[in-house]
């Protein structure tokens, strides 16, 4: 450790026996987590990264926004902090047996780069659907030491195995979040934020997957400074501590988004459950527009891209500031990782201008008549229409679907005031997940042999076999009539698909969408597929 690094100058052989096994076993006081966040072990190989200011964002935003730049350690992610911290306080028998852990991605890197710099055996169990770049970066971060084994399609399948894998071959367990020290090394972000700030600080916003991260900031923030704000965030569809904390008690998902891989937990920790629910002012909630919008943002002020979780605290903040309408306060984002796939900012950009409300989409019906189409056009008026489909329905109308270009949030529901005062027939697809997604592309594709088809949209894990698998396991009198897949160059890969079954089937049908264990959503009733599908 530097001399200069924060926890150079503390005594850690002051801990007591008691104090430490208190510690270890869960339930700590705030004094003890606070001297085991000034004492941790990170800076040997983790470093203390920039609070930077986002130029951009502050001007927009009207407030003094900066970025606790997480994705700038060596692995890109704050994950090696409490692996590492978690290592050099775990007993050196214990080491020498080896170690294993189950990560998405991130902790994976954390626990390969520290069993290189120890010298340990590790093996590293990571889901089938873990994007290849975390892959590849934690076989090149861990060296010869270090076995990647993929298992399952989710954390919660790898952490299975890995645990499987633990007990045959006496291997000892690196937690992914929920160990006091994997949490006192994530809190050693709040420590640096706090020293690293000048002046008043109004709040601090931190993502969650497991709650590691916002389990140590928090614990270290409210007990220095309480007055500041810690407030986490996740995506609508990977909510796991906010349920939990509304709930009371832990809430065990059945399906999680996967657009977020690095926050995809169905379960939180324990301790980290604690410790958030007791220190954390709210657990902010936003979609997958607005994570794509802040990864844009992010790269308008740093020119660096951030993995969907690491964006998610700037998503956060900015939804923070139009809840609230402040102005001219100080704000901190940690922006934790920027592990992203190269193929996967194709669906960011398509996806961040309806995050930042600067696009709008439409289904418009309008009449089979002369002048309508006129009509149409003078009320998007100079706009920068950027995808335009027309469909006849049938004698009378016709079916458009468009989306355009807006300047502001408002805009869109002004938009389609005119057109209704045209007299024409509108809907505001903008957050419209099947119409973003799928019918965008599918305009015009009606049938009549449709009859009874009930639609959903799925999504598949990017592995050989998911599709063949669906396939196969369905029952033979059951038929697909509509099938819609697109890569999104992700670990997952969105399907719609129409499936006709017998009306005395439905239940069997439930019953084989849940066995399966693919994330699904029915959208029979969807607007958008009434409108031009069937």
């Amino acid at each position: 450790m530097s001399a200069c690094s924060p926890a150079a100058a503390v005594d850690t052989t002051a801990d007591t026996p008691a104090a430490t096994r208190a510690f270890q076993d869960g339930n700590a006081s705030p004094i003890e987590y606070l001297r085991q966040i000034l004492t941790a072990r990170v800076y040997d190989i983790a470093r203390e990264t920039e609070l930077d200011p986002a130029r951009g964002l502050s001007a927009r935003l009207n407030n003094a926004v900066h970025l606790k730049r997480e994705d700038n350690q060596p692995v890109f992610s704050f994950k090696v902090r409490g692996a590492y911290n978690k290592m050099r306080n775990t007993p050196q028998a214990a080491l020498d047996r080896g170690v294993i852990t189950a990560s998405a991605g991130n902790h994976a890197q954390g626990v390969a780069i520290s069993a290189a710099k120890l010298g340990v055996r590790a093996i590293i169990v990571v889901p089938q659907t873990a994007p290849q770049v975390k892959v590849d970066a934690v076989r090149s971060h861990g060296g010869p030491t270090v076995t990647v084994v993929q298992a399952g399609d989710s954390y919660s399948d790898a952490y299975a195995h890995a645990q499987t894998l633990a007990q045959q071959q006496d291997l000892t367990f690196i937690p992914a979040f929920d160990d006091p020290y994997v949490i006192a090394g994530q809190g050693t972000v709040g420590m640096e934020i706090l020293r690293q700030h000048r002046g008043a600080l109004h709040a601090i916003f931190v993502p969650i997957g497991g709650g590691s991260l916002a389990a140590g900031v928090s614990a270290y923030v409210k007990t220095v400074n309480p007055e500041v704000k810690v407030i986490g965030v996740q995506t609508e569809d990977s909510c796991a501590m906010a349920q939990s904390i509304r709930a009371g008690e832990r809430v065990n998902l059945p399906e999680v988004g996967l657009f977020s891989d690095g926050t995809a937990v169905k379960l939180v920790g324990e301790e980290t459950f604690r410790l958030c629910r007791e220190y954390l002012d709210e657990v902010i909630l936003v979609d997958t527009d607005a994570v794509c919008a802040a990864i844009k943002d992010m790269f308008l002020d740093t020119r660096s891209v951030l993995e969907p979780a690491g964006a998610l605290a700037v998503a956060g903040l900015k939804k923070y500031v139009e809840r609230e309408g402040v102005q001219g306060l100080s704000l901190v984002a940690v922006t934790s990782g920027a592990n992203m796939n190269f193929d996967r900012m194709r669906f960011v950009a398509d996806r961040a201008e309806v995050g930042e409300a600067r696009e709008a989409v439409f289904a418009v019906t309008v009449p089979e008549e002369r002048g309508s189409f006129r009509r149409f056009c003078r009320v998007l008026g100079p706009r920068s229409v950027t995808e335009f489909n027309y469909r006849i329905a049938d004698a009378r109308t016709a079916h458009i679907f468009v989306s355009m270009q807006i300047a502001r949030r408002g805009e869109a529901a002004d938009i389609m005031a005119a057109l209704e005062e045209q007299g024409f027939s509108v809907n505001d697809l903008t957050h419209n997940e099947v119409s973003k997604q799928h019918i965008r592309y599918m305009v015009g594709g009606r049938s009549p042999l449709a009859g009874g088809e009930r639609l959903f949209r799925f999504e598949f894990p990017e592995r050989p076999g998911a599709l063949m698998k669906f396939l196969s396991e369905m029952a033979p009198n059951w038929n697909i009539s509509l099938f819609h897949y697109r890569n999104q160059g992700a670990d997952f890969s969105s399907a719609l698909v129409g499936i006709q079954a017998p009306l005395a089937d439905s239940a069997a049908l439930d019953a084989f969408l849940l066995q399966l264990g693919y994330a699904h959503f029915e959208e029979t009733d969807n607007e958008a597929y009434r409108q031009f599908l069937i």
